[in-house]
């Protein structure tokens, strides 16, 4: 994390998140979370979306920065990315609620074998 790594920088803010190994600290996780997600790690921007999406930790709500977020990740592929930010679609969470859009990346993800995007899918 000190050479910035992004790997590393997401690993030591799971740490951070859970208190494994250092004494938990929300704040902490999001800096190096933010740090990862800057260097385009999808685990990061999820997370930090995710942290956007429920206002915990040390980020206010904030679901237009949490679908950004989920954007870039399924972006590369990210099934977990794709599969929140399909979510974001048909809630109309930070993003124009969109049906077609959400089944698009319910797909995406549902084809990479992600079973909550493709119990999910059966729903629509």
């Amino acid at each position: 994390a000190k050479q910035g790594l992004a790997s590393g920088q997401y690993s030591l803010a799971q740490c951070f998140e859970h208190g494994a190994g250092v004494v938990q600290d929300a704040e902490e996780a999001v800096k190096l979370y933010t740090q990862a997600a800057k260097q385009g790690l999808a685990e990061a921007q999820l997370a930090i979306g995710d942290y956007y999406a429920q206002g915990t930790g040390a980020l206010a709500k904030n679901d237009e920065e949490a679908a950004q977020l989920y954007r870039q990740a399924a972006e590369q592929g990210d099934m977990h990315g794709q599969n929140a930010l399909a979510k974001c679609f048909e809630r109309g969470a930070g993003v124009a609620q969109d049906a077609e859009e959400a089944v698009k990346h319910y797909r995406h993800a549902a084809e990479q074998g992600f079973a909550a995007a493709q119990y999910s899918l059966a729903q629509c």
